[in-house]
């Protein structure tokens, strides 16, 4: 006697499966965007003040390897500044400067830690697309062997897996990209402090006891250098 119930199971199983895979992913993937490595970044800046220099210095939470500082310079005199990132050092307990790390070295080394949890929502966003595409992919090779139940259900598992792998390598790339954009945008430029201008951003040390900020600026006028130094906070 033949089984007639048999192709009617299949098709059900087939959507079972479809139908929970998806689901699964878009449950994983909460709402699917990448958080940025730098969660709360400062708006108040240092004021002008008449006749000097006015500096703030604010350290971030660490990300990863690397602690973002964000440094303000105010000028309220009447001769030009110059900030120079490279010049902008980090003292510690043993009064040694260390060099601040360039945006992108301080990307990679902050990016992958900072958006972890980023990544792996991105990737089950991803995943879901990439997983239905993959379940009607099956089923359309299992028409062609005429088996089209046991297609979709092979498609289905497979897809949605495959889906959530690629998923992954995606949401990874887009994390990484973001913090790299983030990163790169909110970092301390080469730049020129005119009278009663304000010049803001962010510098990036690795990870360590720092008590100290120390930047070094140049007057454009006369051409010298001038030692600022802000306790670290």
């Amino acid at each position: 006697m033949k089984n007639r119930t048999a192709p009617g199971m299949h098709r059900s199983l087939a959507i079972g499966l479809r139908t929970g895979a998806i689901a699964a992913a878009i449950a994983i993937s909460g709402c699917g965007i990448a958080q940025a490595p730098i969660e709360h970044t400062p708006n108040v800046v240092a004021t002008p003040q008449q006749g000097r220099l006015a500096v703030s210095v604010a350290a971030a939470p660490t990300v990863g390897a690397v602690t973002p500082v964000y440094v303000s310079i105010a000028n309220g005199t009447d001769a030009p500044r110059a900030i120079v990132p490279s010049q902008v050092f980090a003292l510690n307990d043993a009064g040694e400067r260390v060099a601040p790390l360039p945006p992108g070295e301080a990307a990679r080394q902050s990016g992958n830690a900072g958006e972890l949890k980023a990544a792996l929502k991105s990737a089950a966003f991803s995943g879901v697309a990439a997983g239905a595409v993959g379940a009607g992919l099956g089923a359309a090779v299992g028409s062609a062997f005429g088996a089209a139940g046991m297609g979709a259900i092979v498609g289905s598992a497979y897809g949605a897996g495959y889906g959530i792998v690629q998923g992954a390598q995606a949401g990874q790339t887009k994390a990484d990209q973001q913090a790299n954009q983030q990163i790169e945008a909110l970092s301390l430029k080469p730049e020129e402090v005119r009278k009663d201008f304000t010049v803001s951003g962010y510098v990036f040390f690795p990870k360590g006891q720092y008590n100290q900020v120390e930047m070094l600026l140049v007057d454009r006028e006369t051409g010298d250098t001038e030692v600022v130094r802000e306790p670290w906070h």
